[in-house]
Order: structure tokens, then sequence, then C-alpha cells
């Protein structure tokens, strides 16, 4: 695996230069593989090393660089150590890279490779909360809520393929003055059978009806007051009804989720945290946090010069808490209730000043614990439609992308062999959802395209469905290829190089994802790897080959296959055998 050649080549390195080899760890990267030309595996920077004081500063940093390279010994594992521009170059043994490499994929440790580097395990281990997806009941689950949920899942799936504990947490908004008015509407334009029969569309429509009459009718207006300060007060009926809109949303969302394959821990909701919201406020009143403006709201002020320029509402005027009350009281909640080590909120980058706001008060307030909450933004999806329109819930979504990829598949001739075709046009849909919001930076806004979304050619999830697929076809066929022992020297052939080059990368990717949280970086590495499967699929038959060359041949296939796997499962995806 990558490890054994980086804590060699870091070895050579810190005997020559007189430091632990733990220093040099970090700055072996591997070299990433060019299409056509041979290149090193792994390199490390001089200039890195002179920023980490390991080489001194001054001089001319090619002279340093060719004098580094001169002192360093090749061996049998690290044949050919060479200067480039500023950067000292590693050839590793040809035989001992396929053998290190594809060892795991021989004893079942398919699903382990890379998470033992040296690298990944220099990282913080503990407990993380991550809050994300977090639908308002009653109201449209729009495109925000989707990316907050695919993203919030791969980030938790990273966070624990690193070996953290995580608790998915989902916040619902399930308070504040939408309640009244959903109350007061339900009251006038609710229908208990419409109700169950489809919850979700029936309170949509009551919500935008009741909304629409409140504009001119002040005794709406009026009665919405009313219905939300009778939740307030806890009054039986009101909080009757209330549960029942609580209870049929989440049972019809852990339905829409389970479609996407994504489940949560913990189901919370800002109504949990009134009372505690309450709690808050005093602590910031005894603390002399808590000041009242011109117009008689609470607030905190935030300003660095203590002139009220920037100041936080924290209470309305007539006393009732607003949603980041409830969020500073959920905060210190989770705190004392799980203990994490961090916490992460995924929504989208207009809640950037809510959060920066949200970790001043807590910090002010003595949690230091605050500097370890991070908020994950980011940007807008334009154009997310389908076929009949605007879309209003996440199934509408999930429901095109599965009818538009069964569309796609049936004009394959392999689709007919399937047993459930309708499943795997759903896993397919999702997984090119999937790829085409997570392949740019996450706080870049970007246009929804169904077409070129559920492309086979090109970067799509439909082209890495169709890569795992496609090995796993080629593994099945190849069932009966037996070797006494798998001989790593018989890949030799510039293809299969690429490939095990390109692994070496695995565990540097998990690393810079686990450091900005961006899927991104996975989506590319993966990408790459099925470009490269596709030449060696030309080039490197199994079929017609001597055993043993067929048998090395299925093991490097096998390997990749895993990785693709492995890391498609990071991102939310769940592989296909068949398509």
């Amino acid at each position: 695996m990558a490890c054994f050649f980086r804590r060699r080549i870091a070895a050579k390195l810190g005997s020559t230069l007189q430091h632990p080899e733990e220093a040099f760890i970090p700055a072996v990267t591997a070299v990433p593989v060019m299409k056509k030309q041979q290149t090193a595996d792994f390199k490390v920077s001089v200039s890195t090393l002179r920023v980490n004081g390991i080489l001194p500063s001054r001089g001319d940093i090619q002279l340093q660089t060719e004098d580094l390279a001169c002192k360093l010994k090749q061996d049998s594992v690290v044949e050919e150590i060479s200067a480039g521009r500023g950067v000292i170059n590693f050839k590793v043994n040809r035989k001992f890279l396929a053998q290190k490499l594809l060892e795991p994929f021989g004893k079942g440790d398919d699903d382990k490779f890379g998470l033992n580097s040296e690298l990944l395990v220099s990282l913080k281990r503990g407990t993380t909360l991550v809050e994300y997806s977090s639908p308002n009941i009653a109201k449209k689950f729009h495109a925000g809520h989707l990316r907050s949920t695919i993203i919030g899942n791969f980030i938790a799936n990273l966070k624990q393929s690193l070996g953290n504990n995580v608790i998915r947490m989902n916040y619902l908004g399930d308070w504040g003055m939408q309640f009244g008015l959903l109350g007061a509407g339900f009251d006038q334009f609710g229908c208990l059978e419409k109700l169950k029969q489809n919850p979700l569309q029936h309170l949509f429509e009551v919500y935008v009806q009741v909304n629409k009459e409140a504009e001119h009718n002040e005794d709406i207006k009026q009665a919405a007051r009313d219905f939300f300060r009778q939740l307030e007060q806890h009054e039986s009926q009101a909080v009757s009804l209330w549960k029942q809109f609580r209870e049929i949303t989440v049972t019809e969302y852990q339905r829409v989720y389970k479609r996407l394959g994504v489940h949560f821990d913990v189901y919370c909701g800002e109504s949990f945290h009134q009372d505690q919201a309450q709690e808050v406020v005093q602590q910031l009143q005894s603390r002399g946090l808590l000041k009242t403006s011109e117009k008689g709201t609470g607030v905190v002020d935030l300003s660095p010069q203590g002139d009220m320029s920037s100041v936080c509402t924290l209470l309305r005027s007539d006393g009732t808490t607003l949603y980041i009350t409830r969020d500073i009281a959920a905060a210190i909640n989770r705190k004392e209730k799980y203990q994490f080590d961090e916490m992460i909120y995924v929504t989208d980058k207009s809640q950037e000043n809510h959060f920066s706001q949200l970790f001043q008060i807590l910090l002010s307030m003595g949690h230091s614990w605050a500097d370890r909450c991070r908020h994950v933004s980011f940007g807008l999806v334009q154009g997310m439609k389908t076929r009949t329109g605007e879309v209003v819930f996440l199934e509408d979504v999930l429901d095109e992308a599965r009818a538009r990829m069964l569309h796609n598949m049936s004009q394959s001739s392999t689709t007919k062999d399937m047993d459930n075709p309708e499943d795997t046009a759903e896993k397919v849909g999702i997984s090119a959802l999937n790829i085409q919001d997570f392949k740019g930076p996450l706080q870049s806004d970007y246009k929804f395209d169904w077409d070129r979304m559920l492309q086979a050619q090109g970067d799509t999830g439909v082209f890495l469905q169709y890569t795992h697929a496609r090995l796993c076809s080629l593994m099945q066929r190849n069932e009966g290829v037996q070797a006494a022992t798998f001989d790593p020297s018989l890949l030799r052939e510039h293809t299969s190089v690429t490939i095990l080059q390109h692994l070496l990368r695995y565990d540097e990717v998990l690393y810079q994802s686990a450091q900005d949280l961006q899927p991104k970086h996975l989506v590319t590495f993966l990408l790459k790897l099925c470009h490269l499967i596709a030449a060696a699929h030309r080039e490197l038959p199994v079929k017609g080959s001597p055993q043993d060359v067929a048998q090395a041949r299925l093991r490097l296939f096998s390997g990749a296959c895993s990785v693709l796997a492995n890391g498609m499962r990071i991102l939310g995806i769940t592989p296909v055998d068949k398509m």
C-alpha cells in the first residue's frame, strides 16, 4: 500500500537529513498520473522542506534539490531517485508496487484499503455531530434541502470511514410563526382525509393558501399569532394538532430518505429547545449580554467597539424567541448530551452570517468548544424542474431521475436481464444527481441539467456505475480463473502501472477531503480511475490470456473495483452490479 512506500522514502530522507521520519510523511506525495508518459511514483517538494525548517531557506533551491537527490541512496524497493524542478522524484520497483498495493484484495480487506495510512492516522478522531437536511415541516423540500442532505451524508460517511463516532442529526424546522399560520390555516382550509392520503402535499397546499389570505386579511394574521401563542403555552388542542403535523411529516420524510440511501440517528426540532431557549435568555441577562433595543427587542451586541453597530436579535418585542435563540439552546444541549469533539452544520451560504453570530454568542457565553463548531456552506441550484413543472418535493426529483434513467436503460440490450430494472434506475439516477452536485466547489452555484447529468459517457454518476457494473461482470465471467499464487511481476504494462500509480493517491484524496470537507477531490479521483479502467479493458484482456497473466489482471481489476465501490459509498452512492 501507499503507506509502505511513503514510509520507506520518509526513512531515507530522515536518515540523510537527521530528522525523525514522521516529519517527512506528509511531504511525500504520489505523482498524479499522466496519460501518455511514464512518471515517477512519488515526489517531495524541496520548498516544503524549507518551509518546515528541515532544509535551510536560503540558497539556490535547484542546487539544493540536486544535492539532496545525490545523497539519497537507491535500494531494492526505491529503484530510481532523480531531481526535477524543485522536487525529488522517486520511482519504486514495479513488482513491489503491484504486490504491496494489491495484497489487501486477496485477503478480504477490500474495504480497508488506504484507511490505515500514516497520513490518516494523524487526523484527530472523536465524536462528530453532523446536522444536515433540516427541512421545514409543511414547506416545500427544495433543491437546497437536497444539497444539504447529500453533502451532509457525504461528510458523515467520510468521517465514519476515517474512524470517527458520527451522530447524524436532522434538525427539523418545526416551530416558529409559520406554525401559527399553519394551525390557523388548517382550521379554515384543512382536511383530515387529505392529510392522511398525501400529508406533505396537503400541508404545503394549506400553507400556501393561508399565506395568500394573510397578505390582506388581518383576522388570519391575528389567528396565526393566537395559535402560536397557544403552542408556546402548551395548550393541549394546539399541541395535539402540531404533533400530528410533525409525526406524519417525519414518517413521510423517512420513506424518501430511505430511497436516497440516507439515514439519521436523531430527528430533533426547534420545538425541543423552546424552554431551553428561555434559559439561554436568562443566562445572557445574568451575564449582562442581553440589551433592549429601541424597538423593545432583546439583542446581543456583537460589535468589536461595543457601540451596538452590529447586533443580533434574540427576542421579539412580545418576548417570544427566535430561530437563533433556539439554535444557541440546541448547541448547548447537544454538547451536554453527546460530548461531541466537533459539530458540523450543513446549510446554504445565505446562512453564513447566522452561524458566525451563533458561534460568537456561544464563545461570549463562555463555551470555548464553539471553536470546534463549523459551518459547511453551499451554493444554489438553478433550474431544477421536472417535466410537470417546478419541483415541490424531493420525491419529485427522485421520481424524475428514476423515470429518465429507466427510459435510457430501456434503449440498452442488457437491461432486459435485470431482476429489478426500476431499483437499478433509481440507484443510478441518484448517483447522477450526486455527481453533478459534487463535481465543483460546494460554494459555487450551478445549473441543473437533466440530460448532461444522465449521460453514460463523460464525467457523470452514470459513467461511475457503468464502470463498476462492467468490472463486476468481468469478474463474474472469469470466476474460474485461479492460479496457485498471484504473480505481481506480470503487471508491467504502462496501462497496469498507471492504475497502480493512481491508487497510490487514494489516501491523499481522503486526507484532502477530511481537511476541507469537499467531495470534489474524491469525485475527480474516481472519474479518473474509471477512465484508466476503460483503457485497461481494451488493452489488458483477461479471456484468452495465459492463466497466470489472466489471474494477475483480474487481481488488478478486482482492486480497482473495490476502491471504486468504497469511494462511491463514501459519496452516498450504492454501487450496482448490473446495468
